[in-house]
């Protein structure tokens, strides 16, 4: 386990987008909201990482993307104090990983994954990390998995729900500072990297209730699966529809009926709002306006749904589209060869 250390220049912007770091809450070690012209380097957050490979002279580190994410330098702090250059290998912003790698001589173990997959609920586990900075670094807390699999809503900057994360969750307490950490078996393999908490309060109706104890972390074949492709190639590149979206439910029943045609029945699933040049979808034969409620068997009913049923596939592979155009309920079978990189327009959501 090592800190992982962001340092920007004073007049560097402080929010992140990512949205991971958002649900985790800020890790800042200072607000540093203020501008100034001297561009020094200062620590703006603190989190944690794992060193799980050593080759041709290196050591690679998986962490969060939402703790190196705006860093206009990164420092790794070793478990003995050493502090180290890091560089960024990779980094994706969907599902919150980054690799970074530092000078490999002063590394002497590297931690080995579990499956994530052969985990049960009520299983011990236990979280190592950094919370709060490198004072409480290596600090150890212990807990259960609370569910193995657990949907949860990943967001924006402005609150928007972007995507889905299937995540570990699990009471061991987690604080800022242990994002990117690992949360490990009692046979020392790692499990699954901290990304998030809930934490603060929730309230529904007159009712009000603090909330504790409900962490999660990335599983582990997941990141193992994501790790490797931005080794590789630096970054993950995923299928594309090649459209603008929005999701139906934000569009007015004024609009729904002047714009879209739409049976009054549908209440769900996802607008098309517009194309990429080239676009895989038009070419299949959807227009502007239609409303996608199926991807292959998952029903689609807002943004993230179809995010999260998209990045399932890889390039090459070809779904079925469900969706209507007007009052008629259509399908097209696509063969996902566009992908996110060729993505052209300029809108709040592109798939």
């Amino acid at each position: 386990m090592v800190s992982v250390i962001n340092l920007q220049k004073a007049s560097a912007s402080t929010n992140s987008d990512d949205g991971w770091g958002a649900l985790f809450g800020d890790e800042s070690s200072s607000s540093s909201s203020n501008s100034s012209s001297s561009g020094e380097l200062t620590e703006y957050s603190e989190g944690s990482g794992v060193i799980y490979q050593k080759k041709d002279g290196y050591a690679y580190i998986v962490t969060n993307n939402h703790v190196v994410s705006g860093s206009d330098k990164l420092e790794v702090i070793l478990s003995d104090g050493t502090k180290l250059t890091a560089d960024k290998v990779g980094t994706d912003s969907v599902t919150d990983l980054a690799v970074l790698k530092i000078k490999g001589s002063k590394v002497k173990t590297v931690a080995n994954f579990g499956n994530s997959n052969s985990i049960s609920a009520g299983q011990t586990v236990l979280a190592v990390g950094s919370p709060l900075g490198t004072q409480y670094a290596t600090s150890v807390t212990q807990g259960i998995v609370s569910a193995k699999k657990r949907t949860v809503d990943v967001t924006d900057s402005s609150g928007n729900t972007t995507n889905e994360a299937t995540v570990i969750q699990t009471d061991a307490a987690i604080n800022n500072g242990n994002s990117g950490g690992p949360l490990i078996n009692l046979n020392g393999q790692v499990i699954g990297i901290t990304s998030m908490k809930l934490s603060g309060s929730s309230s529904s109706s007159s009712d009000s209730a603090t909330i504790e104890g409900m962490g999660f972390a990335i599983p582990s074949d997941e990141v193992v699966s994501i790790i490797n492709q931005l080794v590789k190639n630096g970054k993950v590149v995923r299928p594309a529809l090649g459209i603008s979206v929005v999701s139906l439910s934000d569009i007015s029943s004024d609009q729904q009926s002047e714009l879209l045609n739409t049976p009054s029945s549908l209440k769900s699933g996802v607008v098309v709002a517009g194309f990429t040049s080239s676009s895989i979808a038009k070419d299949a034969g959807l227009a502007k306006y239609d409303v996608i409620v199926g991807l292959d068997d998952t029903k689609i009913t807002d943004v993230a749904d179809l995010h999260t049923a998209l990045y399932k596939h890889k390039v090459g592979d070809t779904v079925k589209v469900t969706y209507y155009h007007g009052s008629t309920k259509k399908t097209a079978s696509i063969k996902l060869t566009q992908t996110d990189e060729s993505l052209s327009t300029s809108s709040s959501s592109s798939n």
